[in-house]
């Protein structure tokens, strides 16, 4: 066989059993954290017809030139999905006033596709875990989301940066500063990489819509300015888009004043790529900066449910991601030495003796690995040693006879003896040891 074809496509990766132990525990937390919040679950299919993903209310023509696309067997276009957004506004579209009543809040965790560029953090083939809510319109379901992140990526032990901003405000903040309304959509794209390519990045990304120095200067010198120096310096404008994302700021800013999230951070360059926000968008970053792209995002949509619908109503939405790569790639750097089990045992001619020992203790959610390869006492050490297995017991005759086991701690090589059927100070010990 080609060695070659056995090489995983560019942006794709096997998760091996150590790195899937991570990201299960990953979306383990957060799936506790969503439903403490009230979302339920929903599976969406992955593939999807071309004219969805492309469709004017979806991801904008930006998103397009990352969607994989093939054709079936009746020659119809058919697109990977890649994102989870589009598809749960299907979803409502095709379901409001049937089986979905409003307003509803769900989550979905599963793989979606972008054929762009690849870099630590962000593949081509990767997870994402969404909460969405649609139906109710206002700030108060944006603050009780950052209020939600915020407790996830604390669970998940990740100190965390939340830079947030609104649309309608930055929309409105290129108008006041004399830019065709034409160009507010090419501008805001480029405004949103403001960070990373700095002013003159800007300017050579926008040159050929001919926008004047002045105008563009005037915009970045408001982009310097604190959340209150902006809101102040604008209360009075005629701008009515703008007086929109001024109030949405001051009310969700009241919040996050109220609930001390001073993680959160108003920037008012960030746009967030996709053309579908509407109101209140923000992104999650790593305190750290051991990943530098975001690990979470989310915002305001309520174009998109209304226009698929169309029947004369609104159906406002919010939703956010949280990136299960990036967070496992921050968490996996402070568990690389963790083990996949927490018992390993030795069986010396005590086959029975052994799995039932083994039973009781995975009845009590302790993870256990039996030796069933009648691997020498010596090997079996050095197997329990290279996986980081934190504690070994050995069942021969002797322990049958006495009813009393040793069990070796492996990270400091003591050992302490328990009954062979005490179970419960076996779990105990085990459960205490590796803070389970």
């Amino acid at each position: 066989m080609d060695n070659s074809i056995l090489k995983n496509i560019k942006g794709t990766f096997d998760s091996l059993p150590n790195e899937q132990i991570i990201k299960n525990e990953i979306i383990s937390k957060l799936k506790n954290n969503f439903e403490c919040y009230g979302y339920l679950p929903l599976e969406t299919s992955i593939l999807c017809n071309y004219d969805l993903l492309a469709s004017k209310y979806a991801g904008g023509a930006e998103i397009l030139k990352e969607v994989y696309t093939l054709k079936d067997q009746g020659n119809r276009e058919i697109g990977l999905r890649y994102d989870l957004t589009v598809p749960f506004s299907k979803v409502i579209a095709a379901n409001v006033n049937k089986e979905i009543t409003l307003p509803f809040r769900r989550y979905e965790i599963g793989k979606v596709f972008r054929d762009g560029p690849v870099k630590l953090g962000r593949n081509r083939e990767f997870y994402q875990c969404d909460v969405d809510l649609c139906g109710i319109s206002g700030t108060y379901p944006e603050i009780e989301m950052l209020l939600m992140a915020s407790k996830c990526y604390k669970d998940l032990g990740i100190d965390i940066e939340i830079e947030w901003n609104n649309r309608k405000f930055l929309s409105g903040l290129i108008m006041e500063c004399g830019i065709e309304e034409e160009y507010i959509g090419r501008v805001i794209l480029s405004v949103d990489k403001l960070a990373k390519i700095g002013e003159d990045g800007v300017k050579k990304e926008i040159e050929e819509l001919n926008i004047s120095n002045n105008k563009l200067n005037k915009l970045f010198d408001y982009f310097k300015l604190e959340v209150n120096a902006l809101i102040n310096n604008f209360k009075n404008s005629n701008n009515e888009i703008l007086k929109e994302g001024i109030k949405e700021i001051e009310e969700l800013q009241s919040y996050i004043n109220k609930f001390n999230l001073n993680e959160c951070i108003f920037t008012p360059y960030l746009a967030r790529g996709l053309e579908i926000y509407t109101g209140t968008i923000w992104e999650v970053f790593d305190k750290q900066k051991r990943i530098t792209s975001s690990i979470g995002a989310g915002g305001r949509y309520d174009k998109i449910i209304t226009n698929f619908i169309n029947d004369g109503n609104t159906y406002p939405a919010v939703g956010m991601t949280f990136g299960l790569v990036p967070i496992y790639e921050i968490i996996s750097l402070d568990k690389s030495n963790n083990s996949m089990y927490d018992v390993y045992i030795i069986p010396m001619d005590t086959k029975y003796e052994s799995l039932l020992l083994a039973k009781n203790l995975r009845d009590n959610n302790i993870k256990v690995i039996v030796e069933m390869n009648n691997k020498k006492v010596k090997k079996a050490f050095e197997w329990a040693n290279k996986n980081n297995i934190p504690f070994v017991t050995v069942i021969g005759e002797n322990e049958i006879n006495t009813g009393i086991i040793k069990i070796k701690d492996m990270n400091n090589s003591k050992e302490i003896e328990v009954g062979i059927n005490e179970i419960d100070k076996f779990v105990k010990f085990i459960k205490t040891k590796n803070n389970i």
